[in-house]
């Protein structure tokens, strides 16, 4: 009977918005660095819409020292994942309020120390994860009004959705009031703090912009954001409805899980596309600026009803996406962009048995493909009524979720456009159809130039290399040229020089990019062409020129050395790691090697972000420098929020343990780390 109960329960939860309607929700949250822990208040408000015995909040592993409903406590069943109220519930208005206490184990993450006074804090609640942090709903399709307030320390900036109402002291530490005014779902709910400062601008409707930066970066600041208010005025235009919220908020931080992450109001993104001038050509945020700033339109004003639709969110923002980069880079850009993903989707194709209207559709379905869908539509209807439609569809679902069905009907009310036969092709199948693809692609001159290219595949380079250098010395798209340097991999040197040679005359970063790496075995009697890539102003190709050069000719390492001693990179340190890496490998270097591998274990210390810490850890791992400090390193990484870099540390340390000394090194260590660290590397050592 039991089982039959709880059965019930669940059933009735996943269909509560059939019968609850949450209002809005009061917070207060109060947050603990040290601890890593979040003490707060929710103070919900609701109609019951239907008669029910079950109404529930999502909380994951909370405790609750206060519960009542109406003002009167109450009693509740706390699951660890819910707490649910157990009775019979009639029409009507009710009031919620709760009073927990939760250590986060995800969706809410601390960072730095406030010994160091560097610390950092920050959400992400994509998914089914707010409620790791706040009492809230993991159903996309329960959507409410938002106000929060956050408590923390003086020194510090705190952000959230929506407009800063009030700030207040307490002693050492300040409330701040944040509130929305329109409902949205709980997993676009966010905090943010660090050491900020912040810059506001508007927009050309008159929108309030907060562009955020560290301390530490205010310098790349006018860099970073340079495309930031003209992408935001583009996409209002571009759209045809106007920024559906009352700010805009840009945060980067430290060690985040992804590029970006639309919060209503409030985009978070990652601290590595905060660059100085040089860092622009190979890293922009312009992409990511722009793609999270459509969701603000598709997915937080209109959201997916589940996860089989979440092309209308992820390739209605993908596409937009393009559509600001076109704006800002040109055509040729744009078509550029569109074949390179058509390759990829080409490609994925093969093994790929998953379409996009299913909830397990991978990433490059949703996204991409997705994109290539609206491309597609945009083309067929015209943008006349292209730009109608979506206009319509927004106003018409604004604060509301949708499904792909809702889309269509609003394509049907414009145009006699065969939804079936697009949805079949684009939406239902695997199947990537080139014949339509290429047709829209070849509209653009440059992309015909590049088809012509690709065709000479086949062809012995005699027979096309006058062709090649006339390609390469006249104005065109950077991408055709890539393609020819591409086409020459393979071939005799000789026979390739003086293409290769006019190839980098062109002085085009992307082309001298595909030269740098198409000769992992550069020649002796081209050297001096190559060596003329070390002054490029990408650290990407001086990182790959860098080490290229060093590798091929031993003779002049300490000259690639000396020029290169100052090299830092990006803010991950990239040049600088290979740097220490190359130094200490280069026998007649004149350098206090111990000075270098200490800068190198710094680099693998907590003290930096984990992109960082990994370059520094492989090159230790190569160069066999492995005391205890760089093994302690190698074991915290295990435990880091990162999935990609706690992979990295396992697999790691899986391959060092299969030589005995190091097993033993890494067993004297054990008792000096801390419980999450011993726990990991235990596991790893009875394997």
């Amino acid at each position: 009977m039991k089982f039959i109960f709880l059965f019930l329960c669940s059933f009735a939860v996943a269909q509560q918005t059939k019968f609850v309607d949450f209002k809005s929700v009061s917070g207060k949250v109060i947050l603990n660095a040290k601890e890593k822990s979040v003490s707060g208040q929710a103070n919900y408000f609701l109609e019951v819409l239907q008669p029910t015995d079950t109404i529930a909040i999502d909380a994951q592993n909370m405790s609750f020292s206060v519960v009542k409903m109406n003002g009167k406590e109450v009693p509740f069943i706390n699951t660890g994942k819910q707490i649910q109220f157990i009775g019979t519930f009639t029409k009507g208005e009710n009031s919620i309020y709760l009073e927990y206490h939760t250590q986060p184990k995800q969706a809410l993450y601390f960072l730095g120390s406030e010994d160091t006074n560097d610390v950092q804090i920050w959400t992400q609640g994509q998914g089914r994860y707010t409620s790791n942090w706040f009492p809230s709903f993991d159903d996309v399709n329960e959507k409410l009004v938002f106000s929060l307030s956050i408590l923390y320390d003086s020194n510090y900036q705190v952000i959230s959705n929506g407009q800063l109402i009030t700030q207040s002291t307490e002693g050492d530490k300040t409330w701040w009031q944040f509130n929305m005014s329109r409902p949205m779902s709980s997993y676009l709910l966010m905090l943010a703090v660090g050491k900020y400062q912040v810059t506001n601008v508007r927009s050309r409707s008159g929108i309030p912009l907060e562009l955020y930066i560290e301390q530490q970066d205010q310098d790349r600041w006018e860099v970073s954001y340079q495309h930031s208010v003209k992408i935001f005025n583009f996409m209002e235009r571009q759209i045809g409805v106007k920024y559906p919220w009352s700010i805009y908020k840009q945060i980067p931080v430290r060690d985040f899980l992804y590029a970006g992450m639309e919060n209503t109001s409030a985009t978070i993104f990652s601290r590595r596309y905060i660059v100085d001038e040089i860092g622009f050509q190979d890293r922009s945020y312009t992409n990511v600026d722009a793609h999270e700033l459509a969701h603000q339109w598709f997915g937080d004003l209109v959201t997916a009803k589940s996860s089989k639709h979440h092309w209308l969110q992820e390739g209605f923002a993908t596409y937009y996406a393009l559509l600001a980069e076109k704006e800002i880079r040109g055509d040729d850009y744009f078509y550029a962009k569109l074949h390179q993903t058509a390759q990829q989707i080409k490609y994925a194709s093969r093994t790929d048995s998953i379409p996009i209207l299913n909830e397990k559709a991978s990433s490059l379905s949703f996204y991409q493909k997705g994109a290539w869908a609206l491309f597609v539509l945009h083309e067929s209807l015209g943008d006349k009524i292209f730009k109608k439609l979506i206009k319509n569809y927004l106003k018409k679902y604004a604060f509301q979720n949708v499904e792909t069905q809702d889309f269509f009907d609003e394509i049907h009310k414009l145009s006699n456009f065969d939804t079936d036969a697009f949805s079949k092709v684009w939406l239902e199948s695997t199947i990537f159809n080139t014949a339509e693809a290429n047709s829209l692609l070849l509209k653009n001159k440059s992309m015909q130039l590049l088809f012509d290219v690709e065709k000479m595949k086949t062809k012995v380079l005699e027979e096309k290399a006058s062709i090649f250098n006339q390609l390469l010395k006249a104005n065109n798209a950077a991408y055709v040229k890539v393609a020819i340097v591409n086409q020459l991999k393979n071939e005799n040197f000789e026979s390739k020089k003086e293409l290769l040679e006019t190839a980098l005359a062109t002085a085009d970063l992307e082309v001298r990019m595909a030269v740098a790496t198409s000769l992992p075995k550069i020649p002796a009697d081209f050297r001096l062409q190559y060596e003329t890539l070390l002054e490029d102003k990408s650290y990407e190709i001086q990182e790959i020129a860098l080490y290229n050069l060093w590798k091929n000719f031993p003779d002049h390492r300490v000259r690639y050395l000396e020029q290169s001693k100052n090299w830092t990179g990006f803010n991950d340190y990239n040049l600088r790691t290979l740097w220490l890496s190359l130094a200490l490998s280069t026998m007649d270097y004149n350098a206090d090697k111990k000075i270098l591998i200490d800068e190198l274990i710094n680099y693998s210390s907590n003290n930096y972000e984990a992109i960082t810490r990994q370059n520094a850890l492989e090159k230790l791992i190569a160069f066999r420098l492995l005391d205890d400090e760089v093994l302690v390193n190698l074991v915290s990484s295990t435990t880091h929020h990162m999935w990609q870099f706690s992979k990295f540390g396992r697999d790691a340390i899986r391959g060092l343990l299969k030589q005995e000394e190091l097993r033993a090194s890494f067993n004297r260590i054990l008792p000096n780390l801390s419980a999450s660290e011993q726990f990991q590397l235990k596991r790893l050592l009875i394997e």
